[in-house]
């Protein structure tokens, strides 16, 4: 085996180090919406309606401690993530 890395293989590196970059960009940037989406339920009324969208339908959320929680959740894992993939960026 040779120590020398072909064109190709230091292209192919390259290539996947940018689709990882894009998807830590990514990624940062729904944790980013989650986080101001908390900060807009912690600040509004409790005595407001709060509504989520499905689809192409706007629905009134009932249980918005469900709601916080699941949105918390989702961030999370979203964070869990983006630790990963900025591990893999480091190697």
């Amino acid at each position: 085996m040779t120590d020398k890395i072909s064109a190709e293989d230091l292209q192919s590196v390259a290539r996947e180090l940018q689709i990882i970059r894009n998807q830590i960009q990514t990624l940062a940037n729904q944790i980013n919406e989650y986080a101001v989406t908390l900060e807009a339920l912690s600040n509004q009324d409790v005595n407001r309606s709060v509504f989520r969208s499905f689809g192409n339908l706007l629905l009134e959320v009932d249980d918005r401690e469900s709601l916080i929680k699941e949105i918390n959740e989702a961030k999370s894992t979203i964070e869990n993530h983006l630790t990963i993939l900025s591990e893999k960026e480091e190697s």
